[in-house]
């Protein structure tokens, strides 16, 4: 499985496009875009890879991962899939962008239209991403990890050298800790790390560096 980032808006999201290399499925991982510059050059990506998008998922529906929803849900055809329990937070996204002071087109509730819950399967083509419930950045929070390309999307779960706020709704440091704890830092040490912001790391190096463990 093959794995593309396109850091996007203010925020500097991470977006991913994950794709299978022999059926060309692809699934769109958190998008964020806030322009049609980010939105064009994520398309011309897939475009120009042949990719056929059939999934949109996001770790979790804090409106800096969310501002892409809506396009790529029309543009693609694809239907939201998240955990259930951030479903409070797609309904408060005009809430968050007023937090944020966004300037912005007020956007409107965002639904979740497929649940994921931990143990799930998406597939792309033969190959899949196992969906793990990590919760405590936000309630509903999930990592996407590909055992047979050895990587795992943690969203604001865990970075770089950090771990997600958790002083936003529904945010845990206690939940969150065991989480990573439990879920992640149980997968492989040479397992990478792609985050919801900033570089990527590996499973060992949190392990081993990271200062909130």
């Amino acid at each position: 499985m093959k794995i593309a980032c396109f850091p996007v808006n203010m925020f500097e999201v991470n977006t991913y496009v994950v794709w299978n290399e022999n059926s060309h499925e692809a699934a769109i991982i958190d998008p964020g875009m806030s322009k049609p510059s980010e939105q064009n050059r994520i398309n011309e990506f897939i475009s120009g890879h042949h990719l056929s998008v059939v999934a949109l998922i996001n770790t979790h529906l804090h409106i800096d991962h969310t501002l892409g929803n809506d396009y790529v849900s029309q543009h693609y055809n694809v239907k939201t899939q998240a955990n259930n329990a951030d479903a409070p937070l797609g309904i408060m996204r005009s809430e968050q962008a007023a937090r944020f002071h966004l300037r912005i087109p007020e956007p409107t509730p965002l639904h979740i239209e497929h649940n994921l819950e931990n143990g799930n399967r998406i597939y792309l083509g033969n190959e899949y991403l196992i969906v793990l419930t990590v919760p405590g950045h936000s309630p509903g929070s999930i990592a996407l990890y590909s055992p047979e390309s050895k990587f795992v999307i943690t969203g604001d779960a865990l970075f770089n050298g950090s771990i997600g706020r958790t002083d936003l709704f529904g945010g845990n440091q206690e939940i969150l800790l065991d989480s990573i704890r439990k879920k992640l830092f149980s997968l492989p040490d040479d397992t990478k790390v792609y985050p919801g912001h900033g570089p990527s790391t590996t499973i060992g190096r949190e392990k081993m560096f990271n200062p909130f463990f």
